[in-house]
């Protein structure tokens, strides 16, 4: 069996600690903010079967870095423009991640949705349904 010279949970305790996080209450309350973005870092699959934030902007975290440089080719002009962004995913470990790779490059102020998806569903708050 390999060792592992690290885990996931290790890489995502690490980054918790050098990221902010927002509790999904708050995120909440900021999701109203027409300057704040709500980005899902889930897979499409998830999306799909789950449902989303409503006014969502998805992007796959494997990607994610590309999509925020402005010196790459496959940059996105909406993560370049004057919006809040806060990452999330189904629990918060994907996000947390994601967070940490947007903070190293720019989205400096991007916060991490503490809880993920799942804490906002627990809650009944905006969603667009499941196609």
């Amino acid at each position: 069996m390999m060792h592992l010279k690290n885990s996931v949970f290790k890489l995502v305790e690490n980054a918790k600690i050098n990221i902010n996080g927002v509790k999904t209450e708050d995120a909440i309350k900021i999701y109203f903010n027409k300057m704040n973005k709500f980005v899902d870092i889930r897979d499409i699959r998830e999306i799909s079967k789950y449902g989303q934030i409503s006014g969502y902007k998805h992007v796959l975290s494997v990607i994610l870095e590309f999509w925020i440089d402005i010196k790459v080719q496959y940059k996105k002009k909406f993560l370049n423009e004057s919006f809040n962004f806060t990452f999330y995913c189904i629990t918060d470990w994907r996000s947390t991640l994601a967070t940490q790779v947007a903070n190293s490059i720019s989205l400096i102020n991007t916060p991490n949705q503490k809880g993920g998806y799942n804490t906002w569903l627990e809650l009944n708050d905006p969603i667009e349904k499941a196609r």
